[in-house]
C-alpha cells in the first residue's frame, strides 16, 4: 500500500473512530422515550422466516410506499434507487432501469415479486423489470450475497417488491385511485386499487395505465424514441384460517416501449430515423418530423413486452413449526421490431416459460435455536418465434437447490448462518439459421432446410454446481447501538447470453458473443456495519469487501489493429470475458431529527464503490454519490390540510474517472449536482375523513444538462466530433410531477 492510500485510509479510520466515540457518549444519556421502530421492523427477504431487522446481520434496507409516493418516478426501480444508498440503475431512457447493488447488476441482482423470482430475459441491456410501480407497498433490499436462501443469481443481493394489501373491512369495498402527471415527457398514469373482505376471504384488484411521449433536455431537445405505453392488471384472493393462510394471485404486464438508436444529422444534431433496411446509412437518414417528437403514438420501431404471472403462496402451522410453500408460473414474451420496411416483422421474438417452487419448513425451536430447511427449484423453456435475429438459442434450464439455516440469541449477540447446495442443468439442440425467401431476412431453418443453413448454435448440455453459505452476528451494545458483521459466499451459474449468445440483440444495438467454456461465478463478501438510533439522530456506517472468482463481463471486440469489429453495421460487438475481480466500498447515513423540533429533519447518505479486474476498473461502476434532504413537516392541522411537508434535496454525483477504459468501452463522466424540491399534504374533512393526498415534486430545477455514467444513451453516438462539442444523448431535463391519491 502506497503512502497516499495509507493516508486516505488513516483519515477514514480516524473519522469513523471519532463518530463512534461521540455516538457512544450520546447513547449513555437517557433515551427511554426514543422510538426504535425502524430497528424492530420485521423483514421477510434474505431470511428463512420473518425476522426483526435488528437481529439480522445481513445488510437489509426497507423502503415504504409513502417514501416512494413523495418522489417523481417513471418506473419502480428509479423509486427504489432514490431511497436506498448503495443502489444504482443502468438506464435506457425514462422507463427502463436495471438495478445494480454495490456495483453489480443484471443476473447478479435477484428481483422478486412477493417472494417469487422475476424471470423475464434479464440478460438484455435494455430489458427492464416488468412490475406495476403503483401496486407496490413495500420494498426490501438485501445488500450482499443471498444465494443461501435463493440459489443462483443473488451474488449481489435481492430486491423484493411486495404488493399492496388494502385495508380490509368486513363486507366493505375499499380502495384508492392514483393520478400522476409529469411535465417533461407528458407522462400520464392512472391506477385503481380495490379491496374487499368477507369472513376469512380477502380480495384485491389493481389496474394501471401509463403513457408518455419523448423526453426533453436543453442539449438534445426532444429525444426521439423514448416514449412508452404500459398497462398492468393484478388480482389476488387470500384465505386466512387458524391453520395458516393461502393466497392465489395473478398479474398481467403489457408494455409498448420505444428505444432510441441515437442517429442524427451531423451538423444540426437533430435526430433522424430509419426508413430503409437494405442500403440504410445511419449517418444519412431523414430528419424526424416535428409533429412526431411530442406525439404519444408509438413509433413502428419499438419493443412489445408482455409478462404473465400466476402463483400461490401458503403457510401451514404445524404445532410450533410451520410449512411455507410457494408455487408459480410465468410467461415472458418479448418482441423487438427493427425493420422499417416490414413494420409487423419482429427482429427478436422470444417466449420464456418459467415454473418455480419453493418449500420451507421452520422447525420448532430447540434450546433457543430457530432452524429452517428448504428446497427450491425452477424449470425454464425459451423459444424463438417468427423472428429475423437470433442472439440466443432455444434452451431448457432446470434448477434445484436445498438449504439449512439456523439462528440463536446469546444475550446481546444474535448469530445466524447456513449452507446451501445448488444444481443447474442447461441444454439446447443444434439451432440452424437460413435465408427467408419471402422477406429476404433470416429465419430459423426447419429440418428439411438444414443443408442450406448455417449452424448458429451447436448443441450444448452442461451441469453447473455450487456451494454457498453465510455466517454473521449482531452485537447489541445497547438497545440503540448495534454492530453487525457477516461473511457470505455466493454462487451464480453463467446465464444464457454469457455461454450461448451469437447474434444481434436489435433493441440493445449490440452483437453478443458468448463462451460455452465459462464456469460458475463464486464470490466471498465481508460486511461490517455500525448502526445507532438515538433521540436526535440516527447513523449507520457499512463497509464491504467482495472477492469474485470467474467474474464474467462484456468487452468490446477489436481486431489486431485495435479497431472495433463490426459484424452488423450500426451496432457494437461485445464478447464476454472471465477473470477474477474485487469490489469494495462503503455506505453511510446520518439523519438528524431533533426531539424538540419534530417538524424538522435533515437526512444524508453517502455511497461509493470501486472494483477492478486485471488492473482495469470494472464496467458500470456508479461514482461517489451524496444525497441530502432537508424536510419540514407540519404537525398541526390547518383547516382541511393535515401533515403538510416541504422538502429540498441535493443529489451530488462526483466525477467518474474509475471507468472501464479498455478499447474505449467506457469514457470519463463529469460529475453533476441536481437540486430537487417537493411539497405535499393530506386533505381531510372536518370529520377527519381523508379526501386525498397531494404530492408535487420538481426534479433538476436548474434544468442542468448532464449525463449519468450509467446512462446507456451516453454512448449512442456515431460521429467523432460534433459542432456543439457534445457527444451521445443526455439525461432528462427539468421535470415537475403532480400526484393525487384518492381513497375510495
Amino acid at each position: 500500500m502506497n503512502l497516499e492510500k495509507y493516508t486516505v485510509y488513516k483519515k477514514y479510520y480516524l473519522l469513523v473512530l471519532s463518530l463512534f466515540t461521540v455516538i457512544c457518549s450520546f447513547a449513555q444519556t437517557d433515551t427511554s422515550q426514543v422510538k426504535v421502530s425502524n430497528l424492530n421492523e420485521v423483514v421477510v427477504t434474505g431470511v428463512s422466516r420473518g425476522t426483526v431487522l435488528r437481529k439480522s446481520p445481513v445488510p437489509i434496507f426497507v423502503l415504504s410506499k409513502r417514501a416512494m409516493d413523495q418522489n417523481a418516478n417513471n418506473n419502480l426501480i428509479d423509486a427504489i434507487v432514490k431511497g436506498v444508498p448503495g443502489l444504482s440503475a443502468v438506464t435506457t431512457g425514462p422507463n427502463i432501469s436495471k438495478p445494480f447493488i454495490r456495483g453489480l447488476g443484471y443476473n447478479r441482482v435477484l428481483t422478486l415479486y412477493d417472494g417469487l423470482r422475476q424471470e423475464g430475459q434479464q440478460w438484455g441491456d435494455e430489458h427492464g423489470i416488468e412490475i406495476d410501480q403503483y401496486g407496490i407497498s413495500r420494498v426490501e433490499v438485501v445488500k450482499g450475497p443471498a444465494s443461501l436462501t435463493y440459489g443462483s443469481d443473488a451474488v449481489a443481493g435481492v430486491i423484493n417488491m411486495i404488493p399492496e394489501r388494502p385495508g380490509f373491512l368486513e363486507g366493505v369495498l375499499k380502495g384508492d385511485f392514483t393520478q400522476d402527471y409529469h411535465t417533461n415527457n407528458g407522462m400520464f398514469a392512472s391506477s385503481l386499487g380495490l379491496g374487499y373482505g368477507r369472513v376469512d376471504w380477502k380480495y384485491a384488484f389493481r389496474a394501471t395505465s401509463k403513457f408518455a411521449h419523448n423526453y426533453h433536455n436543453k442539449v438534445d431537445g426532444w429525444v426521439y424514441g423514448t416514449g412508452f405505453r404500459e398497462y398492468n392488471l393484478s388480482g389476488s384472493a387470500r384465505l386466512d384460517k387458524k391453520w395458516g393462510f393461502s393466497k392465489i394471485a395473478a398479474n398481467l404486464y403489457d408494455n409498448f416501449q420505444e428505444i432510441p438508436d441515437g442517429s442524427r444529422d451531423s451538423l444540426s444534431r437533430k435526430f433522424t430515423y430509419q426508413v430503409l433496411d437494405d442500403g440504410d446509412d445511419i449517418k444519412h437518414r431523414p430528419l424526424v418530423p416535428e409533429n412526431l417528437l411530442k406525439s404519444y403514438s408509438i413509433v413502428p420501431l419499438h419493443q412489445h413486452i408482455q409478462h404473465y404471472r400466476l402463483y400461490n403462496t401458503s403457510q401451514i402451522n404445524l404445532g410450533e413449526g410451520s410449512l411455507s410453500v410457494l408455487l408459480g408460473g410465468q410467461q415472458s414474451i418479448r418482441r423487438e421490431y427493427n425493420h422499417p420496411t416490414l413494420a409487423r416483422q419482429a427482429g427478436l421474438y422470444v417466449v420464456l416459460n418459467t415454473l418455480n417452487f419453493d418449500v420451507k419448513y421452520n422447525l420448532p425451536a430447540i434450546k433457543g435455536w430457530e432452524s429452517s430447511v428448504g428446497l427450491s427449484g425452477m424449470y425454464q423453456a425459451n423459444r424463438s418465434k417468427d423472428a429475423t435475429d437470433f442472439p440466443i438459442p432455444d434452451y431448457n434450464l432446470f434448477d434445484l437447490g436445498g438449504f439449512l439455516f439456523a439462528k440463536k440469541t446469546f444475550g446481546k449477540i444474535d448469530i445466524s448462518g447456513g449452507l446451501r447446495f445448488d444444481h443447474r442443468n442447461i441444454s439446447w439442440n443444434d439451432f440452424y439459421v437460413g435465408a427467408n425467401p419471402v422477406n429476404g431476412f433470416e429465419k430459423r431453418a426447419t429440418s428439411g432446410e438444414i443443408a442450406q443453413a448455417n449452424l448458429q448454435f451447436p448443441a450444448f448440455d452442461h451441469v453447473y454446481k455450487g456451494l454457498s453459505g453465510s455466517v454473521g452476528l449482531t452485537y447489541n451494545i445497547t438497545e440503540r447501538l448495534l454492530v453487525k458483521a457477516n461473511i457470505a459466499r455466493g454462487y451464480r451459474a453463467p446465464n444464457i447470453t454469457e455461454i450461448g449468445s451469437n447474434g444481434l440483440d436489435p433493441g440493445a444495438h449490440i452483437v453478443y458473443l458468448g463462451n460455452r467454456n465459462f464456469v460458475p461465478e463464486f464470490n466471498l463478501q465481508e460486511d461490517v456495519g455500525f448502526i445507532a438510533y438515538l433521540r436526535d439522530l440516527d447513523f449507520s456506517f457499512e463497509v464491504f469487501n467482495n472477492h469474485i472468482q470467474n467474474y464474467i463481463y462484456q468487452a468490446r471486440l477489436t481486431d489486431k489493429n485495435g479497431d472495433p469489429v463490426v459484424i452488423v453495421p450500426g451496432n457494437l460487438t461485445y464478447q464476454y470475458q472471465q477473470s477474477k475481480a474485487r469490489l469494495y466500498g462503503l455506505e453511510t447515513t446520518l439523519n438528524i431529527h431533533p426531539e424538540k423540533l419534530k417538524w424538522f429533519s435533515f437526512n444524508n447518505s453517502l455511497s461509493c464503490v470501486t472494483g477492478q479486474t486485471h488492473g482495469e476498473y470494472l464496467p458500470l461502476l456508479s461514482p461517489l454519490h451524496i444525497r441530502s434532504e432537508l424536510k419540514f413537516t407540519g404537525l398541526k392541522r390547518k383547516g382541511t390540510i393535515q401533515e403538510p411537508y416541504f422538502k429540498i434535496e441535493l443529489d451530488r454525483y462526483a466525477d467518474q474517472n474509475r471507468f472501464y477504459a479498455l478499447d474505449d468501452t467506457e469514457t470519463f463522466t463529469r460529475g453533476y449536482s441536481l437540486l430537487n424540491a417537493g411539497v405535499g399534504a393530506a386533505f381531510k374533512t372536518k370529520k377527519n375523513r381523508k379526501l386525498f393526498d397531494l404530492f408535487i415534486q420538481g426534479d433538476n430545477l436548474f434544468n442542468l444538462a448532464y449525463q449519468s455514467h450509467l446512462n446507456r444513451l451516453k454512448y449512442f453516438e456515431y460521429y467523432g466530433t460534433s459542432p456543439n462539442g457534445r457527444s451521445g444523448i443526455y439525461n432528462i431535463g427539468r421535470n415537475f410531477s403532480f400526484k393525487v391519491l384518492v381513497p375510495i
